[in-house]
């Protein structure tokens, strides 16, 4: 279920001035999506001025763009630390956000939690009162029975994503299948969160919560920052 819309101005803006917080130096996570691949364009055309710069990208997209603009790339393992990570969302409540359109929401998530901080970049069209978006869950194949089960249980509506121009479901980048619940209206966005990390055969899931230090939203005119 990709996240779909926005204004794509206002996605540069944003993007871009997330890049502009990279200093001399930076080792920074590289997140997947429309908005983040802004980012990164904006980081090759800053190495290719003269900063150094490292990139953890998050996926084989956000990867791939890095190494076609010149952005250094390399994995967690190869890197002390994430001094900054910028990642898109696909809703955004507050300092809380549902990710996972790409269902490349596991590396996201391990480079966000890696980083000394994490900005968020969104259009406009992203931002919400409260999450209320199908929340995507990375599972092992084998346990897609059971672990719809316990989302039910938990008061879900889970769904298989299904792959397009593909016959049978989408495959992650680690080999695993995504179901996306609608949970309605999260009213405890921590508390879903800690009830997903605990059902067995949960590879992982799009809830991103106390992670975020700071939301740029790109507008028709400029950015907004939220701290």
């Amino acid at each position: 279920m990709k996240s779909t819309g926005g204004d794509d101005d206002a996605k540069r803006r944003a993007g871009e001035h997330a890049a502009g917080m990279v200093e001399d130096g930076t080792v920074v996570g590289l997140g997947t999506g429309s908005t983040t691949a802004y980012a990164i364009r904006a980081l090759g055309r800053a190495v290719d001025a003269g900063l150094d710069v490292v990139g953890v990208p998050t996926s084989y997209q956000s990867g791939d763009l890095a190494r076609e603009v010149d952005v250094p790339v390399r994995t967690l393992d190869d890197v002390s630390g994430v001094d900054l990570a910028i990642d898109g969302a696909d809703q955004v409540a507050g300092f809380d956000c549902i990710k996972g359109g790409g269902a490349a929401h596991a590396r996201e998530k391990l480079v966000a939690s890696a980083a000394d901080r994490l900005v968020i970049v969104v259009d406009p069209s992203k931002e919400a009162d409260r999450l209320d978006r199908s929340v995507p869950i990375e599972l092992l194949p084998d346990a897609r029975r059971p672990v719809s089960a316990a989302l039910r249980d938990l008061g879900g509506e889970p769904e298989l994503r299904e792959a397009e121009r593909k016959d049978g479901p989408v495959v992650t980048e680690n080999a695993n299948l995504v179901i996306d619940c609608d949970f309605g209206s999260i009213e405890d966005p921590a508390g879903l969160a800690a009830d997903l990390s605990a059902i067995p055969g949960v590879v992982e899931h799009g809830l991103f919560v106390g992670l975020i230090d700071e939301v740029v939203v790109g507008t028709a005119t400029g950015v907004e920052t939220r701290r």
